[in-house]
Formats: C-alpha cells, structure tokens, sequence
C-alpha cells in the first residue's frame, strides 16, 4: 500500500500566508517562505501553495513568492492561482515548482489541462476542485389531503450534491463535482486537489462523503482539503474518505499539531506514513 501524503497549504495572498473560514474572514498566518522552511524541517510530503486572489484579481501568481518558497524547499511544491495558460504553467515550473494547480481557467478552457499534461506530463498538472454541497428538487410540488398539507416531497426528496465554484470559491458554476472530476481525469489531469468549502477553516472534519465518492469514482490520486482540526480527522479522511494525501493549514500553521506527531498518530490508526 503506499503511504498516504501529509500536505501543509500555503493560502498566500499579497505575499503573505493568510487562514479564513468558508474562503472568507482571511487572517494573516505568516510569511510563505519562513512557514516552508519550518514545514520542509518537520517532515511534510509536499507542500501547496495557492495565491487565492489571483484569478479574482485577473493575474498571475507572484512570481517572488513562488522563487522565495522554492529556494528553501527539499519536497515537492505545487503551486496554483491565476495559471490560464501553459505560458503561466511553464513560468511557474522554471520559477522552482514541481506541479501546477489549475481551477478556474480549467473550468472555462478544460483544454488548459490536456496542453499542459501533454507538454509536461500528467504528474505537473493537479486540478483543483472547490465544492460545496446543494440541494437538487425533484420538481414535485405540495399537496393538500383536506387536514394538513403534506410535504410529499419529503424536504422535497433532497439529494445531496456537491457544485463546483471558481474564482477563489466566489462564483457558482453549475457544474457537479463528480462529472467535472471524471472529465478533468480523462483531459490528462494527475491528480485532484478536492476542497470542501463548508468544511474550509471549519477544523470540525473533512467531507468524507464528498472525497470518498470521488476518490472511489477516478483512477488517479484525490487530495482531501478543507476541516481538518485533529489528528483524528486525518485519519477517518484516509480511512472513511479513501483519500491518497490529506491537506490541512490551521492546525499546523498555528502549531495546534507537528507534522510529525500526527504521522506518528496515523501509524497508530494502522495508517501508512513515511516518518
């Protein structure tokens, strides 16, 4: 079986790393290069780094930042955030990245990623997918049995899904997780980084639900994202979740757990980790 993936997240905006709650109510966590270098030491897997007002703003990643963050790396570090294009791909890569993340300009041009995984490969090209649960109606209307109106519905039949969001998590696409998932998969994409924005920030746990439908459905690697507040909400991610790399911020940004006495904790739960 090969070990799961312990990933720190570097949300960066203005060159700094910031920390909000539902991708809203940002704080300031620190500078991106120190918090590499303290993650690259404590034993991360990989390391991302989003520069999350890029493509609401309309420009590129900073290219600063992503030298900065690279020099003082020895793990792999993807980086995503206004990447529309392979020119933007091919900048970031030589700037010291190892993979691109792409979202929003995969949304609006899916060919983005099949240009990019053919010109670098599949393993330089990891789609990013901010999702958040919707109630889909069945279309049914009430109705009236002469003592009480009855939802026949049933909440009306609600089935859970989950749409994807752009733009930082700022605009509705319609699209659903799990289709978008597929065609990203079959367009070259190598791996999917999957937030939950209604776990985001929330460190009460991941969606297990959403990764694990997803990550059951595709053929190539799913990156939890977004609730983590214990090391026990890691664990059911792997283990409920069927997730290849778990991805947290808060609680290690703000030194509520080690890298390093989590793995040890997974290891505990029977879960593979390189230590």
């Amino acid at each position: 079986m090969f070990a799961k993936r312990i990933i720190p997240c570097l949300d960066c905006k203005d060159g700094r790393v910031v920390k909000g709650i539902n991708f809203v109510n940002l704080r300031d966590a620190g500078d991106p290069g120190d918090m590499a270098d303290m993650y690259n030491r404590e034993g991360a897997d990989e390391l991302v780094m989003l520069d999350i007002s890029a493509s609401r703003e309309g420009r590129a990643t900073l290219m600063e930042t992503v030298r900065r963050v690279a020099h003082r790396l020895f793990i792999p570090l993807t980086v995503g955030g206004g990447v529309r294009v392979l020119e933007d791909a091919r900048r970031l890569l030589s700037a010291g990245a190892d993979k691109v993340a792409v979202n929003t300009a995969a949304v609006e041009t899916p060919e983005v990623v099949r240009t990019i995984a053919e010109n670098y490969g599949r393993q330089a090209i990891v789609v990013a997918i901010d999702a958040r649960r919707r109630k889909i109606d069945d279309g049914r209307l009430p109705i009236d049995d002469g003592q009480s109106k009855i939802e026949n519905r049933q909440s009306s039949i609600v089935n859970q899904k989950w749409e994807v969001f752009t733009y930082g998590g700022t605009r509705p696409t319609g699209l659903d997780a799990l289709e978008w998932a597929r065609r990203v998969e079959e367009l070259g994409a190598g791996e999917i980084l999957l937030t939950s924005m209604d776990a985001d920030g929330t460190q009460e746990g991941f969606d297990c639900e959403l990764t694990a439908i997803i990550a059951q459905a595709l053929h190539i690697p799913v990156i939890a994202s977004g609730g983590a507040g214990s090391p026990e909400h890691i664990a059911e991610v792997f283990q409920k979740g069927c997730a290849d790399a778990a991805l947290a911020a808060s609680i290690f940004h703000y030194e509520t757990h080690s890298i390093r006495s989590l793995k040890e904790y997974l290891r505990t739960q029977g879960v593979p980790v390189r230590i």
